[in-house]
């Protein structure tokens, strides 16, 4: 499991969850830190697009649509939850540095 790579795991928030792509962003010896990817976008407030990082080469990320990263907040998941899950895909090295870019505007 590295950074960029892109798993399928339940995410969890206050009243609710849902099962969706993550990016891992690093792990630590119980933990792994996560962005959540969505393919939602249009019917989101201003506010929120804008924290939301397009991601150009979903098809080569292992992506069945368009999808964005949700870059709002970082979600921290069990590392035995990813353990037993298949990585789908990793981002492109060149949405690897635009979504760093993106995140240090």
């Amino acid at each position: 499991m590295h950074p960029f790579d892109i798993y399928i795991a339940y995410v969890s928030w206050l009243g609710g969850g849902k099962t969706r792509p993550v990016l891992v962003l690093n792990q630590q010896a119980t933990d792994v830190s996560v962005f959540s990817i969505t393919a939602q976008y249009e019917g989101k407030s201003e506010a929120v697009r804008s924290k939301y990082y397009r991601i150009n080469d979903w098809q080569q990320a292992g992506l069945d649509r368009p999808s964005y990263v949700d870059t709002n907040t970082v979600r921290v998941v069990p590392k035995a939850i990813l353990a037993g899950k298949s990585k789908i895909g990793r981002l492109s090295a060149a949405d690897e540095l635009r979504l760093i870019e993106f995140i240090d505007r």
